[in-house]
């Protein structure tokens, strides 16, 4: 009994843990940044693309693009130039609303807030909740351009919905233009005139457009009043519009996990956990470990911070330098890559929908995705030493097919797999309501998803050893 309530509480505490990491991430800079005071707390350092590197066994580094996307690894301790990685890969963004370069708009007595559709995301659950914004600003301080994150901790948007008096068959169909009716509410013309934030001034110099020109002052200045800048200091900015409702455990028996962005922080937060959980046994390891989280995979990825960029192999060539001319094409196939992405969870109302064979459920363990249109990187090869890897360290799997009929999404694994050759899982824990504004999963994926990463990291080298072909 004493064993299950211990197994029960870790649980738990991991998936709190967890929900306190994305109450903090409004946006992919935010996820960056947390990850960062992580990686900076269990001893890694910061490296720059635009620095040489010198790569010694033991070390941990970490380094960003864009400030939205990061890679962090720990060099084996029997590390040469020539061996193989460990990667885990997963992404910072989720579907969302953007606040758009020229925001400002009124419309019938209302300052509204012009936003751009990010992603697939099921707009109509954007309706009639607490919105507010997060993101980056881009400040001039003193002659110099800085990096700041702001995260407005109250509700300022809505987008309500229009009344079943108004749209009678509203319950039958409900499909939103989202240029015309996806527009947040920010205040009434009426108030923002007896408060005067109409004739606010932004004092940028000529050659700058106002900011109070392109978005309303009212936005502008609680932006300004957060960051305690004045609007002439702020240069530009990429807001994220999300959710006030903070992440929760729910369900009668504590079982659930109710929050915004579970695809794809929970992959990118254990992620981190596995990698920074397993320093204990880098000193043996003959591999360098890598987290990769990427930018932009709810839209293709193809970006400068995505992982169709070159990023990923131009840090793999660097961490290979020193050895032969040939080490970085030695490392590619001794090499192996998780692609961590959430998977579909059985619904209980629509479980027709579900292949018969290939149901996941929650709690049940992590997801193994298969494709053999190639929409996943899974094959029967990295399959095979990822089931290994998950009974050496006790870690359930299920197995997932989407039906014939049913179109079938798609992850960083094949872009990947196809420009570096490395071989590739796709996987995720199992969810519901994916890219809705509030999503669902259990309890249980958080500690199962750290317990399968951090026996990769320290199982795999021995696993690829076995192979005999």
């Amino acid at each position: 009994m004493g064993t299950k309530s211990a197994a029960t509480d870790k649980v738990l505490g991991a998936a709190k843990q967890f929900i306190s990491f994305v109450n903090k991430c409004p946006s992919p800079f935010h996820v960056v940044d947390e990850t960062k005071k992580l990686l900076v707390a269990a001893g890694y350092k910061e490296l720059r693309e635009t620095e040489p590197w010198a790569i010694q066994p033991l070390d941990k580094y970490f380094l960003t693009r864009n400030q939205s996307t990061i890679i962090a690894f720990a060099v084996g301790g029997n590390f040469k130039p020539g061996n193989g990685f460990s990667i885990v890969g997963a992404h910072t963004d989720s579907p969302c609303l953007k606040v758009k370069p020229k925001s400002k708009t009124n419309k019938s007595g209302y300052a509204m807030v012009g936003v751009e559709c990010y992603g697939g995301g099921i707009w109509h659950t954007w309706f009639d909740r607490d919105l507010t914004v997060g993101g980056r600003v881009l400040v001039k301080n003193n002659g110099s351009i800085e990096h700041r994150l702001v995260h407005i901790q109250k509700p300022i948007l809505r987008v309500p919905h229009i009344a079943i008096h108004l749209m009678r068959d509203h319950n039958e169909k409900f499909g939103p233009n989202k240029e015309s009716q996806v527009c947040p509410v920010l205040a009434t013309t009426v108030q923002l005139e007896l408060q005067g934030s109409k004739q606010e001034e932004d004092k940028k110099p000529e050659s700058h457009e106002k900011q109070c020109d392109k978005h309303q002052p009212a936005l502008v200045k609680l932006i300004c009043d957060e960051l305690k800048i004045s609007p002439d200091q702020m240069m530009d900015f990429e807001l994220c519009v999300a959710d006030t409702q903070p992440a929760a455990i729910g369900g009668a028996l504590d079982e659930f996990i109710f929050a915004p962005r579970l695809d794809n922080l929970l992959n990118a937060y254990t992620a981190v956990e596995a990698l920074i959980e397993t320093d204990s046994s880098l000193k043996s390891d003959p591999n360098i470990r890598l987290i990769c989280l990427f930018d932009n995979e709810e839209v293709g990825s193809q970006s400068a911070q995505g992982a169709a960029s070159t990023l990923q192999e131009l840090v793999l060539r660097r961490l290979s330098s020193g050895g032969s001319q040939t080490a970085f094409e030695e490392a590619i196939p001794k090499s192996y890559m998780i692609s961590a992405d959430q998977a579909h969870a059985v619904h209980p109302n629509y479980s027709d929908k579900h292949e018969t064979n290939h149901q996941a459920t929650l709690h049940k363990g992590i997801v193994l995705k298969f494709n053999s249109n190639q929409r996943y990187a899974t094959t029967a090869i990295t399959t095979t030493i990822l089931r290994e890897i998950a009974f050496k360290s006790g870690c359930p799997l299920q197995d997932f097919v989407v039906r014939n009929d049913s179109p079938c999404g798609s992850t960083i694994g094949p872009i990947m797999s196809a420009k570096l050759g490395i071989p590739t899982i796709d996987i995720g824990a199992p969810q519901l309501s994916m890219h809705s504004i509030r999503e669902m999963c259990c309890t249980s994926s958080v500690s199962q998803a750290i317990c399968l990463y951090k026996g990769f990291f320290e199982k795999y080298p021995e696993v690829f050893s076995s192979l005999k072909f």
